[in-house]
C-alpha cells in the first residue's frame, strides 16, 4: 500500500499539476495506525519541475498544454501559479514561477540572406586563391542537436571553383583560367543542415564570378609586312600608314607603343600612337625626293607599356613587322640652290652694274631651261633687272646708301615648258657705303655770350654729323677761323665735336650777331670738307647770367633805311594801294547800275526796290477816294479808272526826250507814265481795300459814306431783330433794345 502511494506522489511530482495534494496524503496515512514508520506533518509546499514539449506535435494522445508551440517565433514561456482556499479564496502561499521550454526540431532550411553574390579575380590566379565567401543562416536552434549545423557544398561550378564545406569560402580550383577564353563564370552554392546528413533541410544561392584582366597576352601584328605609297611633295606630318597589332588584353595592359628600328626609315619617317594608344601612325618626318630615293625599308616594334613581371614567362610582350614606303613621283617646282640669297653692290655705280646671280634647276628634268624673273612688288622703283635666261641681277638706276641700305627682291623660277610650274626665292642685296657725304653740323647753332664773360669762356659745344657708315669715313675734324684779329676761337675736341670759345682779349661790343664760319672735313678717300656758320649775339646779362637786353649800341648808321623800314613802307604802300582800287571798282560798279539803256523799263527797277509806303498817313501815295464805296465813289479828274484786272493792251508810251541823258528827267517820265498807266500794279488795288462786296441786303456795314448825328452819336436805323436769325448773334450784341422806363 505505501509503494503504491510514494509511486502515485512520484508521478504527481513528475508532471507538477497535482502536486498540492502531496502533504494531505501524507497527513491521512500517518493517522490510520497502520503499522510502519510515523509521519509527521510538515508545512504545504509546491514542488516545480521543467516541462518539456514538443513542438508541433500531432500525436494521438492529447497535450495538457493547449496548443501547438513554435520555437522559432517564442522558445521559453513563464508561468505565475499560487495556492489559495478554496473556501475563503485566501492564497495559502506565496505565487511561484512556472516555466515551459520548446524543445526545437528541424523544421527550417538555410537561407543566403545576401545571396545571390557578384564576385571578380584575377586570371591565371593560382589554385585555391579566395574569391569570396558565403554564409548561409538556420533559424532552427543551434544549441540543440544537428538542426543548424550546416555544410556548404558546390553543386554547379566544378571542376573551376571549390568551397569550404565549414566557412562557405569560394576559392579557384583550377590554375590558369584565361579571360580571354572565359570571362565570365555561375557557380551554385549548396548549404544543407544536420551536418549534410539525410533528412536534413537545404538551400542555395549563385555567385557569379568574373575574370579580370591582366597583361599577359603580348602584341602580335595581324601581318609580317606592311606596304604603303606617298607622294614626293608631302610635307613633314603627313599620314603615311596606319599599323595595328593586336593585343586581347584591356584597358591599360593593351597600350602598346611603336619605335623604328632600322636607321634609314627613323630619318625619313616616324612613327606615334594613336590617342587611343592602339594603332601605329607612320608619317613623313622630313621632304622626300623621287629622284634621290623611290623607296625605304624598315622594321617596326610594338611594344606594351605596362608589362607585369609575373607573366614574362609567357614570352617577350612585343612583336616586330617589316614596313614598305614607295616614294611617288610628282611635278615639282624648280628649286634654287640656296634658301635664301644675300648680296651686295657699291653705291653710286653706274647702271648696269653686276650685282650677283641666281640658280635654280628642274628636278623632273634637269635639263629643262628655267626662266627668271623679279616679282614687281618686291622693287617698286624698279632698282634692279635680271637676266631671264641665267639669273644674273643688275643694277638698273645709280643706288644711295644714305637713302635705303637694304633692297629686299622676290625672284620667280618658272618652267619654260610649265609656267604652272615655279618657285620663289628672297634675296636680298645690301647698298655698300662710299665717301659721298662731306661732313654738317649737327643743327644749326645759333647762340649767345654776355658782353661781361671772361676771356677764354666756352660759349657753345658744336657737333657734327657724317651720313656716311661709321669709319674713316664718318670720323670728322672741325676748325674755326685763324688769325690774330678773329673774334672767336674754335678747339677741335676730336670726337666729332667742337668748343666755340671767347678770344683772350677785351670783351666785344654788342653789334649785330657775328657770324663764326667753322670748316668741318672727314678722313675718308677721297677727304671731303664743308663750312657751316654759327651764329653768336652779344648780349647784356643780369647777374645771374640771363639775358636782358640783345640790341646793339647806338652806332652812326649810313645814309639810308633799314630793312625793317622798307619793310614797313612797303606794307603801308600796298595797302594804300589796295584801297584805291577798292574805292575805284566799287564806283565803277554804281555808275554802270545807275546808266540806263532806251529800251530799258525803269518801272521794273522802281518795283525791285525795298521801298514801301507810309500806310494810312501816305496820303499822295493812292487817293484816298478809291478806298470809298465804288458805287458813291467818282474818279479822279483827269486820270482814268482804275480797273480790277490786268488789260490785255497797255498804254501808249512817250518817247524819251532828245539831248544827253538825264537820269532824274528820265526817272520823272517813267514815274509819271507809271502813275498814269492803270494797267500797271497795282491793279488790284481797289478790289482788295475799296469794298466788301455785293449782295448784303442790309448793305455795308462800313462806317464809310455812313450820315452821322451831332456828337457822333447814330441815329435810329433798322432794328437788327428784324434781319433774320442769320443776324441774332449780331442783334443780341449791338442791336439789343432798351428796357422801357419805369
Amino acid at each position: 500500500m505505501w509503494g503504491l502511494v510514494r509511486l502515485l506522489l512520484a508521478w504527481l511530482g513528475g508532471w507538477g499539476c497535482m502536486g498540492r495534494l502531496a502533504a494531505p496524503v501524507r497527513a491521512w496515512a500517518g493517522s490510520r495506525g497502520h503499522p510502519g514508520p510515523t509521519l509527521l506533518r510538515t508545512r504545504r509546499s509546491w514542488v516545480w519541475n521543467q516541462f518539456f514539449v514538443i513542438e508541433e506535435y500531432a500525436g494521438p494522445e492529447p497535450v495538457l498544454i493547449g496548443k501547438s508551440l513554435d520555437r522559432e517565433e517564442k522558445a521559453q514561456y513563464v508561468l505565475l501559479a499560487q495556492a489559495v482556499d478554496r473556501a475563503s479564496n485566501r492564497p495559502l502561499e506565496p505565487p511561484s514561477e512556472f516555466i515551459i521550454k520548446v524543445q526545437d526540431i528541424n523544421d527550417n532550411p538555410p537561407v543566403f540572406p545576401l545571396g545571390p553574390y557578384h564576385a571578380t579575380v584575377p586570371e591565371m590566379s593560382n589554385v585555391g586563391t579566395s574569391v569570396i565567401q558565403v554564409t548561409a543562416h538556420d533559424a532552427d536552434d543551434p544549441s540543440y542537436g544537428n538542426s543548424a549545423k550546416l555544410v556548404y557544398t558546390v553543386l554547379d561550378g566544378l571542376p573551376f571553383f571549390s568551397v569550404d564545406p565549414q566557412t562557405g569560402v569560394v576559392r579557384t580550383a583550377i590554375p590558369n583560367m584565361d579571360r580571354e577564353t572565359q570571362e565570365e563564370f555561375l557557380v551554385v552554392i549548396q548549404a544543407k543542415d544536420m551536418g549534410g546528413h539525410m533528412g536534413g533541410l537545404s538551400g542555395s544561392t549563385t555567385v557569379t564570378v568574373t575574370l579580370s584582366d591582366v597583361n599577359d597576352n603580348p602584341p602580335k601584328f595581324p601581318q609580317s609586312l606592311y606596304q604603303f605609297s606617298v607622294v614626293e611633295t608631302a610635307g613633314p606630318g603627313t599620314l603615311v600608314g596606319r599599323l595595328q597589332a593586336q593585343d586581347p588584353d584591356l584597358g591599360d595592359n593593351a597600350l602598346m607603343a611603336y619605335s623604328i628600328l632600322d636607321g634609314e626609315g627613323s630619318e625619313a619617317f616616324s612613327i606615334s600612337t594613336d590617342s587611343q594608344g592602339q594603332d601605329g601612325l607612320l608619317t613623313v618626318r622630313k621632304p622626300l625626293d623621287f629622284e634621290t630615293r623611290h623607296s625605304y625599308s624598315f622594321r617596326v616594334e610594338a611594344t606594351n607599356t605596362l608589362i607585369d613581371p609575373a607573366y614574362l614567362r609567357r614570352g617577350p610582350f612585343k612583336d616586330v613587322a617589316l614596313v614598305r614606303v614607295v616614294v611617288q613621283d610628282a611635278p615639282e617646282p624648280p628649286a634654287f640652290t640656296q634658301a635664301t640669297y644675300y648680296l651686295a653692290v657699291p653705291e653710286n655705280k653706274a647702271p648696269g652694274t653686276l650685282v650677283g646671280q641666281i640658280s635654280a634647276t628642274d628636278l623632273d628634268s634637269p635639263a629643262s631651261p628655267i626662266r627668271y624673273s623679279i616679282l614687281p612688288h618686291s622693287d617698286p622703283e624698279r632698282c634692279f633687272s635680271i637676266e631671264p635666261e641665267d639669273g644674273t641681277i643688275r643694277t638698273a638706276v645709280s643706288l644711295d646708301r644714305e637713302a635705303r641700305v637694304w633692297h629686299n627682291l622676290t625672284v620667280l623660277a618658272t618652267e619654260l615648258d610649265s609656267s604652272a610650274q615655279a618657285s620663289r626665292v628672297q634675296v636680298a642685296i645690301q647698298t655698300l657705303d662710299e665717301n659721298d657725304n662731306a661732313p654738317q653740323l649737327a643743327e644749326p647753332y645759333d647762340t649767345f655770350v654776355c658782353d661781361s664773360a671772361a676771356p677764354g669762356q666756352l660759349i657753345q659745344v658744336i657737333r657734327a654729323l657724317d651720313r656716311d657708315e661709321a669709319g674713316n669715313s664718318s670720323r670728322v675734324s672741325l676748325q674755326g677761323p685763324l688769325g690774330p684779329d678773329v673774334n672767336f676761337t674754335v678747339r677741335d675736341n676730336r670726337d666729332g665735336s667742337a668748343s666755340l670759345l671767347l678770344p683772350s682779349r677785351p670783351a666785344l661790343p654788342r653789334q649785330a650777331p657775328y657770324l663764326v664760319p667753322i670748316e668741318l672735313w672727314d678722313w675718308g678717300q677721297p677727304t671731303l670738307s664743308s663750312t657751316a656758320t654759327v651764329t653768336v649775339s652779344v648780349c647784356r646779362c643780369r647777374p645771374d647770367g640771363s639775358v636782358a637786353s640783345c640790341r646793339p649800341e647806338a652806332q652812326l648808321s649810313p645814309t639810308g633805311l633799314s630793312t625793317g623800314a622798307l619793310l614797313a613802307i612797303i606794307t603801308c604802300v600796298c595797302t594804300l594801294l589796295a584801297l584805291v582800287v577798292l574805292f575805284v571798282a566799287l564806283r565803277r560798279q554804281k555808275q554802270e547800275a545807275l546808266m540806263v539803256l532806251e529800251e530799258e523799263d525803269v518801272r521794273e527797277n522802281i518795283i525791285t526796290y525795298d521801298d514801301e509806303g507810309g500806310g494810312e498817313e501816305d496820303t499822295e501815295a493812292f487817293d484816298i477816294t478809291a478806298l470809298q464805296n465804288p458805287d458813291g465813289a467818282a474818279p479822279p479828274a483827269g486820270l482814268p479808272a482804275r480797273r480790277d484786272v490786268l488789260p490785255r493792251a497797255r498804254g501808249p508810251r512817250q518817247p524819251r526826250p532828245p539831248g544827253p541823258a538825264d537820269v532824274a528827267q528820265l526817272l520823272a517820265l517813267r514815274l509819271r507814265e507809271a502813275d498814269q498807266d492803270p494797267s500797271v500794279p497795282p491793279y488790284d488795288s481797289v478790289q482788295v481795300y475799296g469794298y466788301e462786296g455785293r449782295g448784303s441786303s442790309c448793305g455795308s456795314l462800313s462806317s464809310l459814306g455812313s450820315g452821322s448825328e451831332a456828337g457822333g452819336v447814330p441815329g435810329p436805323l433798322e432794328p437788327l431783330d428784324d434781319w433774320g436769325p442769320l443776324f441774332r448773334t449780331l442783334a443780341d450784341l449791338y442791336g439789343a433794345k432798351e428796357p422801357p422806363a419805369p
